[in-house]
């Protein structure tokens, strides 16, 4: 590991002020992956920024039913939080589903939602890889990429993002509130992270000293029959090949409202807009389903090694809905 300077900020403004200052910095959370990447020699700030005391790390209701979740709630508090697994079960689920407990207990909300791409390439500084030094090109496209994204590719990248509660995030509409030398913004979720392009190095929208402080939940009373299902090599403590959120609303046999967004398949988690469309007003059937999941994955440009992610996404995208509308939850 290289040598770097560590401080702690005295409040968010202090903390945004030092990281805008200095170019190569990062803000410290829990640390579960920056430390890591900083280990492989992936990241190597000069400065680290710690503001684990900055944020709130409480979960509070909002007027009209939605949540507040600070920042710095760690994972496992959140995913135990009683109105978040009643409201928003699928949230708690994603959580659940994500690392294993002892790094639940350590990680955070707001650094969730920064976790940078397990592409083999990206972590092996030994190999090209565009997100890490641009320009280099990408090693996976023409070697192992089993794991990796089959939607919203370019030619310059095919990682995946891994977080699993930015994809339940995704579903729901949350917003992601932020400070930074501008002031305070908040972003849409699905506006938080970005599609590779021609800039794979940037995987989010954030401004350098931007910090999240905040994300919020919007009311969703259908948002209690909802489910987060994760298609994996192992039980645990792996990412996913492919994961759903959903949550669905079924009266007299008809899809009245649906939220979908699907995880392990790009480099942002994907909101599943088309499926939705066609879904909503539409009888609640498992043809229906299909039909919608195969819409939802209609561009989507597999390499040969993942091609079987595409039949993958569309079982798990109709079981997951199926068994919402029967009640198997």
């Amino acid at each position: 590991m290289r040598p770097f300077r560590y401080t702690r900020a005295d409040d968010v403004d202090g903390a945004v002020a030092l990281l805008a200052a200095t170019p190569n910095a990062a803000f410290l959370g829990g640390g579960t992956n920056l430390v890591d990447l900083m280990k492989l020699d992936v990241a190597t700030p000069e400065l680290l920024v710690d503001v684990r005391r900055l944020t709130s790390d409480r979960v509070d209701e909002l007027p009209g039913g939605g949540l507040r979740i600070g920042a710095a709630t760690r994972n496992s508090d959140l995913a135990a939080d009683p109105l978040l697994r009643h409201r928003y079960p699928m949230v708690s689920q994603a959580l659940l589903a994500g690392a294993s407990g002892q790094l639940r207990n350590l990680a955070t909300a707001g650094g969730n939602l920064l976790q940078r791409t397990r592409c083999v390439y990206f972590q092996n500084v030994t190999t090209p890889c565009n997100k890490r030094q641009p320009g280099t090109g990408c090693s996976a496209v023409e070697g192992y990429h089993r794991e990796l994204a089959v939607l919203g590719t370019s030619p310059e990248c095919v990682a995946t993002h891994p977080s699993d509660f930015a994809v339940a995030l995704a579903a729901l509409d949350a917003v992601v509130v932020t400070s930074g030398p501008d002031g305070e913004r908040r972003i849409p979720m699905v506006e938080l992270h970005r599609l590779p392009g021609q800039e794979p190095q940037r995987d989010t929208t954030l401004t350098h000293g931007e910090l999240i402080t905040a994300i919020e939940l919007p009311p969703l009373p259908f948002a209690t029959c909802s489910r987060y299902r994760k298609v994996r090599d192992r039980a645990s403590y792996a990412f996913a090949l492919v994961s759903v959120a959903a949550a669905l609303d079924v009266a007299d046999g008809m899809v009245r409202d649906v939220r979908i967004a699907l995880g392990g398949v790009a480099h942002k988690p994907w909101r599943a807009t088309r499926a939705e469309e066609l879904l909503r007003g539409g009888p609640a059937r498992e043809d229906r389903f299909r039909a919608a999941a195969e819409a939802e994955l209609a561009d989507a440009r597999p390499l040969p090694g993942n091609a079987f992610k595409v039949p993958l996404a569309r079982n798990t995208l109709t079981g997951t809905l199926r068994e919402l509308t029967t009640g198997q939850v």
